[in-house]
């Protein structure tokens, strides 16, 4: 298969390096200082299920460079997607499938958009990665998984070829859920609180959810997401809260969420497209948000300080 990933960082970074290293024609989109190391370097990933290398990768700037492919795998931030969507209609032919896998539930949609519901399969991943340095990831926790299926669940060639291709590549375990709005919001159950929680206390999973007031607020947060599913109509289980706190009880005590790295090191986080659009999809489902909108105030003028917005000036400011 063809294969474009947009974007270069955990996600891309590894799940594009696997299939590379599995033979698949992968080109990299990517800018600045991480396409000079992928065309100079190529890229390294540090695995905890094995390190690898590739020396020589495909690396563009445009997408006009790669011309139309099987399989776009979107793999940059939630907040970046609406900004690179019209640029990635040179990527998109005829049967074309564009996966997401940003955190968050608005990226299909969003990029059903700008390049049609035809061309958009739902998905998402799981995976502690994040870049170290342009072209080195480092993979440092949680068994790589990746899920995508077409929105309305019914089987194609397209979504079983990405799985064979998913299925020859080591380190990762591919699924074809028979419903990708229902996958999608037990992750968004997971990564919103853990992402808030660990913003708002400052503090690695293996302290939040220890403290008893800590692990309280993010039992409820996780609450509020699934209910806010639920308003919205997705098929939510009565299990899934509870499999949510027990999958973070499991990760690594030092574990830390993206969102909650990025606010922390004062770089433009997901914080409204994970805690924001808790709030905001509740209100207009009609359900109640309170420890979210909480979570959202506190982390609010970290995201506006990161992103050089002016924030009103307060007492004794």
């Amino acid at each position: 298969m063809r294969i474009a990933i947009v974007g270069a960082g955990g996600v891309g970074g590894y799940f594009g390096g696997r299939l590379a290293e599995a033979g698949e024609d992968v080109t990299f989109l990517a800018r600045g200082a991480a396409l000079s190391a992928l065309r100079s370097s190529g890229l390294r990933v540090d695995s905890i299920l094995g390190n690898f290398s590739l020396p020589k990768v495909a690396a563009e700037e445009r997408a006009e460079a790669v011309g139309p492919v099987d399989v776009v795998l979107v793999c940059v931030k939630a907040w970046q997607v609406p900004e690179v969507a019209e640029g990635l209609r040179p990527l998109v032919g005829d049967g074309t499938a564009v996966v997401p896998l940003q955190n968050g539930v608005e990226a299909a949609d969003q990029l059903e958009s700008a390049l049609g519901r035809s061309h958009v399969v739902g998905g998402l991943c799981r995976i502690l990665a994040f870049q170290t340095a342009p072209g080195h990831i480092a993979h440092a926790g949680v068994q790589p998984v990746i899920e995508f299926a077409e929105l309305d669940g019914t089987p194609s060639p397209r979504v079983e070829g990405l799985r064979a291709a998913f299925a020859r590549a080591r380190g990762v375990m591919v699924k074809v859920p028979g419903n990708i709005h229902t996958a999608l919001w037990k992750k968004f159950a997971f990564i919103a609180p853990v992402g808030g929680v660990g913003a708002v206390t400052r503090a690695p999973a293996g302290v939040f959810r220890s403290v008893p007031a800590t692990r309280r607020m993010l039992e409820e947060a996780i609450g509020e997401v699934v209910a806010v599913g639920r308003a919205k109509g997705v098929d939510l289980p009565g299990s899934v809260a509870a499999e949510t706190l027990s999958f973070i009880d499991s990760l690594p005590p030092m574990a830390t969420a993206s969102m909650h790295r990025d606010l922390v090191e004062g770089r433009p986080s997901e914080l409204e497209a994970q805690t924001g659009a808790v709030v905001r999809l509740g209100a207009a489902a009609g359900a109640s948000t309170p420890v979210n909108r909480f979570l959202y105030a506190a982390l609010l003028p970290m995201e506006l300080t990161a992103r050089g917005q002016a924030a009103p000036r307060g007492f004794g400011g």
